[in-house]
């Protein structure tokens, strides 16, 4: 990262799961625009996300990152925002509760409007259409005309985006987000017979919160239980769109990603010598690298190398995607490889893509219990390694939406088509959501006893 770096510098090399589009006038037009725009986020909010991933990194907070597969403009409303605010304000207080320590929250929101495909077509009954790439870039009507890559989507992208995060921050800062008011949402899942396992440790949290209230310790007198810090993110697909909005720190001089606080590198797009590693090898922003199965450990080394030359905790994630029954099999060489370069690094847990199946009836689907294991795989090699597994990244929403199976409420291959909403790829829904992160309390919780023991 340096001052006069050149945010241009990515059209230079090769580029991958991008758009070519058919006219390039009105392409540099909205790039044009887009570069008038503010940025959706401060320079400001990126070095406080930085400094709370570096306590990550140090095993001293989690992360908790989650939000769309892909957000869609015709789904786009108030309460589907709140509602996946919510249910995240919900997972982070039964994370916070088992780990004892801060989680850091971030959505996959106000910007994930572009998806990687694994093929530039796709058939759609007798027809073959280019791929849909997300809203940001085409529409997912199955047509030639709406698969056309369209530039003028990124400035609808853009305001859909502001208006997100200037509802986030309202919902973060203006009482919504009280402790108490977020627990009392989550008694009301536990409540439900299918639920019952859950209670104990919600009861739990409910007697830790009368303690405080008791004490005088509450929302009235204590900001940090009445409002929470909250960051955006995506991944960084469309360059020209990221480009447009990349501006200069005036306190620091440095390059910032303007179109979200944290931008993570695909599984499909991480080539060391791609344009979407030389663009955000520049940017001062958190960057995220999504660590599958085809990741080898000098690769991930080279990764590092680019874009943490300084090894500067706070500034890398790794989010790691192989798979239930896969972990063992490729998350040890990758944790040895970042150890052997003493590489400051949060490590997360992306449970989703990995566990991506075609139900019988057609569906796209992802098994509740798939999901889990993976989570727990991820835990062990950690423990097995000595390193930290600081974070999950999820795909879900506050929607009661019928799109991954299993789970207490027990979704099947039949229900999939009660409530198939999303655009791209399966999601959890609330209950599910929730249900995972008291899972993922338990393994916190395993681990926050040994050190208790140790002192």
């Amino acid at each position: 990262m340096a001052a006069n770096w050149d945010k241009t510098v990515w059209r230079r090399h090769e580029r991958v799961q991008m758009p070519d589009y058919p006219d390039p006038e009105a392409l540099t037009a909205v790039e044009a625009r887009l570069r008038r725009m503010p940025p959706l986020v401060f320079a400001g909010e990126v070095r406080q996300l930085r400094d709370e991933l570096a306590r990550v990194a140090a095993g001293k907070a989690f992360l908790l990152q989650g939000g769309d597969c892909a957000e869609s403009f015709a789904e786009f409303s108030a309460d589907g925002i709140r509602d996946t605010f919510r249910v995240l304000l919900q997972m982070a207080v039964v994370l916070t509760y088992s780990a004892k320590c801060p989680v850091v929250k971030v959505g996959r929101m106000a910007g994930q409007f572009a998806k990687p495909r694994s093929a530039p077509t796709e058939q759609i009954g007798d027809l073959v259409l280019p791929s849909y790439r997300g809203d940001i870039v085409n529409d997912i009507a199955p047509t030639e005309a709406a698969r056309r890559p369209d530039p003028e989507r990124m400035l609808q992208a853009y305001t859909q985006a502001a208006s997100a995060l200037n509802l986030l921050r309202a919902f973060s800062q203006g009482g919504y987000a009280d402790i108490h008011r977020v627990h009392s949402w989550t008694l009301g899942f536990t409540d439900a017979d299918d639920a019952a396992r859950y209670r104990d440790l919600a009861n739990r949290i409910s007697d830790a919160l009368d303690f405080m209230q008791a004490a005088g310790v509450n929302g009235d007198r204590l900001d940090s239980l009445a409002t929470v810090d909250f960051y955006t993110s995506h991944e960084a697909l469309l360059l020209e769109y990221e480009e447009a909005l990349a501006r200069v720190d005036s306190t620091s001089g440095l390059p910032v990603a303007g179109s979200g606080h944290m931008l993570w590198i695909g599984d499909r797009t991480r080539e060391p010598d791609g344009a979407h590693v030389a663009f955000c090898r520049g940017v001062s922003n958190p960057i995220g690298i999504k660590c599958g199965p085809s990741l080898a450990p000098d690769a991930l080394k080279r990764l590092l190398s680019l874009l943490n030359p300084g090894n500067e905790a706070g500034r890398i994630v790794l989010i790691a995607r192989f798979g239930a029954g896969k972990v063992g099999d490729h998350l040890p060489r990758l944790i040895r490889a970042a150890q052997e370069e003493g590489a400051q690094v949060v490590w997360s847990c992306d449970p989703m893509h990995g566990n991506t199946i075609k139900a019988a009836n057609g569906y796209k689907t992802r098994a509740f219990d798939a999901i889990l294991r993976e989570v727990q795989e991820f835990f062990q090699v950690h423990n097995a390694e000595g390193s930290y597994p600081g974070g999950i990244h999820v795909e879900m929403t506050g929607k009661d939406v019928t799109e991954c199976t299993g789970g207490v409420r027990a979704v099947s291959d039949d229900d999939l088509s009660d409530r198939y909403h999303t655009a791209c790829d399966p999601r959890l829904n609330a209950s599910q959501a929730l249900e995972l992160a008291f899972l993922v309390a338990e393994e916190l919780a395993g681990r926050v006893a040994p050190r208790r023991a140790a002192l």
